[in-house]
């Protein structure tokens, strides 16, 4: 645990895409924000995105254009805006090259870093396990959390409670029609062709 003396005050949390992704940042930041009311939270991403976290106190959003004013060297004003805001450490949930670029800047500038670990060789012996024999997987959930106790903010995700179900506005009821029964979307595309059904 860090002392508290040292312990940051405004965390920068940097996950680009994907959606899923992004989305199930959510219940970390929320039980973040619940158990240290003080901590300021600056989530770093795609503008998409940005209502995901609406409902989360103490959080502000910064805008990643990546594909616009901040691609390639971009990337470096970016995390220049983001020390103008006053963040004191980062959390890496992507840690992909566009991330890096941004933690690495800061870190140089005195910034406490942490990024997720992804696991990818544990997922690579899961997948070629061969019938060899087999264990849970850590969640993504997990991995995001296990990066904010690296920040010295251990969270503990069964504090977690969803968000009341909202209503669908009108337009979308008269397209789906009211059914008594449950109704299961599916998203027909995605970044990577092996993540997608084939029609």
């Amino acid at each position: 645990m860090i002392n508290p003396v040292a312990q940051p005050k405004h965390i920068l949390v940097i996950r680009l895409s994907a959606m899923g992704d992004v989305a199930m940042a959510v219940p970390a930041l929320k039980v973040l924000s619940q158990t240290y009311p003080e901590l300021k939270i600056t989530v770093l991403s795609r503008l998409f995105f940005k209502p995901l976290f609406n409902d989360i106190p103490n959080l502000n959003f910064l805008e990643a254009d990546v594909y616009g004013k901040h691609k390639r060297l971009g990337l470096l004003t970016l995390a220049k805006e983001a020390k103008l805001l006053g963040v004191d450490a980062v959390a890496d949930l992507h840690n992909v090259i566009r991330s890096k670029v941004i933690t690495g800047y800061l870190k140089v500038k005195g910034l406490k870093t942490a990024a997720i670990d992804k696991g990818r060789t544990e997922k690579r012996n899961l997948v070629k396990a061969d019938g060899r024999e087999i264990y849970p997987l850590k969640t993504t959930h997990q991995r995001y959390a296990d990066v904010f106790e690296k920040l010295g903010f251990p969270l503990d995700l069964s504090q977690y409670t969803p968000p009341a179900l909202k209503h669908l506005p009108p337009k979308l009821n008269a397209m789906i029609g009211v059914e008594s029964k449950k109704l299961i979307g599916i998203a027909p595309f995605a970044a990577h062709i092996s993540k997608s059904y084939p029609l």
